[in-house]
């Protein structure tokens, strides 16, 4: 459905030490890493799409972060929202929703919620019931 999501972001260095390990938590490949343009990106094992990308704003003002906007990356399982939560935190995210059920969206969605250094809002999101795996894995 997406080709790719991108956020700005004001301190790459700083965002790299946030996204490289929860990427890796998340089981995401580094596409690329250009520190001097600068952006980075990452995308699901063994695929090249969708692309989740990182950067200086394209027209060279400030990032802002969106009032309403999220990123939602899908979990094989439940451990998984946990340990990403977790990795955000580490390393820097402000945490907006511990994980857990949130049965108002369905009965299985176990979910996380954080923002990023730069105040981009992230969710982790499982749809499986405890115990099984998702069976679709996607990376946005």
């Amino acid at each position: 459905m997406y080709s790719h999501v991108f956020f700005g972001v004001t301190d790459f260095e700083r965002a790299l030490v946030f996204y490289n390990p929860l990427m890796s938590c998340l089981g995401l490949e580094t596409r690329f890493c250009d520190r001097s343009r600068p952006w980075a990106g990452w995308h699901s094992a063994g695929g090249t799409q969708p692309l989740f990308l990182i950067g200086k704003p394209y027209n060279e003002q400030p990032h802002n972060c969106g009032n309403g906007s999220m990123v939602a990356f899908q979990a094989n399982n439940r451990a998984i929202v946990d340990a990403a939560h977790k990795t955000a935190l580490i390393n820097g995210g402000i945490c907006e929703g511990k994980p857990g059920l949130r049965p108002e969206y369905h009965e299985n969605y176990y979910g996380a919620y954080f923002r990023d250094p730069d105040g981009n809002k992230i969710c982790i999101a499982c749809h499986a019931p405890e115990g099984a795996a998702n069976v679709l894995v996607s990376s946005v």
